[in-house]
């Protein structure tokens, strides 16, 4: 169904489907029914992403199927269970990344289960399963372990980042009774191999994801496959102790109760929740997609940095006509990747941003806020010409010049010429220099690069002559290719610069 039942069902269900897996490999500890209830129901995260449909949704749906075929795993060997759990490590990974320190931190919690034949089967067949991605990644130039490991990092640390963790994942928890749940499963005794693979998971990825704030920020969620074990853990705890406080109840009933305030509130439009940024959004993005569509009609709406509002455009209009530009300022997406930049090339499009421009000749006005917008003829951009260097950690003295020899590729099934000759949008290539967020300088390359022509999927070699900042200082450095009215594509990765 294309609406936005279509999208959440499956969610939906895999969810509910996920509680009652957990009840079932909860049986065997004979843990008791009502405070499975009241834990379960308590969880914000849960209710947060049992219909919000992310990667996280299938990734804890799998999550919750390994636990319950390792469970049984551990009991006894099977050809079956072999086969499953292949299949459900399969499921997770093409869910998420997340899914290795589910796997990983599953076998440091046994490492007897390096000597088991059937071990090595299960290993087998997910790598089979999942060599389709991985060719996928070869072929593409490994897109997702560059944006993993280089554009997702910050280049200085945040301290917010750390600080906000613990509180994130305590609301995460439970508003109320969070803090409780992380306590009773941390005291757990471990009274089989079960159980501190629960424990070993729980602990190792709320540790990793704290350590990853030094990097950059962990957002709540991330930590979903960790609540998995948390509640396994908690009801085991309890049933170990079985004397749980009577103020448990009472605080369980008021978690629960906000929690329905807040379900009730986004199903109903209640405010103020129903005015929160992330939840209004369930609400007006409809209207303003078919305004939009309104006035653009049959062209491409091109819009920057960020690729939720170019999604939500080209659902609601069930289309594939929006865009999203990503800029120097931000990052690679899927539209980096997708043949939609190729398709709109040299034609009008409907450029939309969030605020005005000198070049701004319409205004909306929705409930999805206020929107500027301007026509563009004969477009052409470059957003995923990609250019390599080979050497990603430079250091120059101030001032200094240096040359840089750049590769440049063109994806496009068309050649591309950079020359500016009876061109509409003039293009040029920049070398911009970034202190954290902000762009701190920029230097233009030489009309040599307008004399590139480059045929399609091929790839050549451009000398730029570099000049380094006078300001000592950690720099980041990256190539960007724009063209009037863009800011300019994030066209390489980050080059480490270091002016002493």
């Amino acid at each position: 169904m294309h609406s936005e039942l279509g999208i959440r069902l499956m969610t939906v269900l895999t969810s509910t489907a996920s509680v009652y897996l957990l009840w079932l490999i909860l049986k065997k500890y004979a843990v008791n029914a009502l405070a499975f209830i009241l834990v379960i129901s308590s969880i914000l995260i849960f209710h947060i992403y049992g219909f919000i449909t992310t990667p996280d949704a299938p990734l804890f749906f799998f999550t919750v199927l390994f636990y319950f075929f390792y469970q049984k795993y551990l009991e006894k060997e099977s050809l079956l269970l072999t086969f499953m759990l292949g299949i459900v490590i399969a499921g997770m990974l093409y869910s998420k990344y997340h899914a290795i320190l589910l796997i990983l931190f599953t076998v440091v919690s046994n490492i007897k289960l390096l000597k088991r034949m059937s071990f090595w089967g299960i290993v087998a067949l997910a790598a089979a399963l999942y060599t389709p991605h991985i060719y996928w990644q070869i072929n593409h130039n490994y897109p997702s372990v560059n944006y993993h490991l280089y554009d997702r990092s910050a280049s200085k640390y945040d301290l917010s980042n750390s600080f906000l963790y613990i509180p994130g994942q305590l609301l995460m928890a439970g508003p109320v009774i969070g803090w409780f749940l992380f306590y009773s499963a941390f005291k757990v005794k471990i009274k089989d191999v079960f159980i501190r693979c629960l424990l070993v998971n729980c602990v190792g990825t709320f540790i990793f994801f704290f350590i990853s704030t030094f990097r950059g920020e962990a957002q709540p969620h991330w930590t979903l496959i960790a609540f998995a074990p948390l509640v396994m853990l908690v009801l085991i705890r309890f049933k170990q102790t079985d004397d749980l406080p009577k103020w448990f109840y009472r605080l369980a009933y008021i978690n629960i109760g906000l929690i329905l305030f807040l379900r009730i509130s986004v199903m109903f439009r209640i405010p103020p929740i129903a005015l929160i940024g992330e939840i209004k959004s369930f609400y007006t993005f409809k209207d303003w997609a078919h305004a939009v569509k309104e006035i653009a009609g049959d062209h491409y709406v091109i819009m920057t940095d960020g690729f939720q509002n170019p999604s939500k455009y080209n659902f609601y209009t069930n289309s594939a006509k929006a865009f999203s530009y990503d800029s120097r300022y931000y990052r690679k997406t899927q539209y980096d990747l997708w043949p939609i930049e190729a398709a709109f090339q040299h034609q009008k499009v409907y450029y939309l941003q969030d605020g005005p421009s000198a070049a701004t000749t319409d205004t909306l006005k929705v409930k999805a806020g206020k929107w500027y917008a301007e026509w563009v003829d004969d477009v052409r951009t470059y957003q995923q010409v990609s250019i390599d260097v080979a050497n990603y950690k430079v250091k120059l003295a101030p001032g200094q010049a240096d040359t840089l020899v750049l590769k440049l590729a063109n994806p496009y099934p068309y050649p591309i010429n950079f020359s500016n000759d009876g061109a509409k949008h003039e293009v040029a290539l920049d070398a911009c220099f970034f202190k954290g967020d902000i762009m701190v300088s920029s230097q233009r390359a030489d009309s040599t690069f307008n004399q590139v022509l480059l045929p399609s999927a091929q790839s050549t070699l451009y000398v730029f002559t570099l000049k380094a900042p006078i300001e000592k200082g950690k720099y980041d450095l990256l190539f960007s290719i724009g063209t009037t009215p863009f800011t300019g594509a994030k066209n390489s990765r980050v080059i480490h610069l270091t002016v002493e």
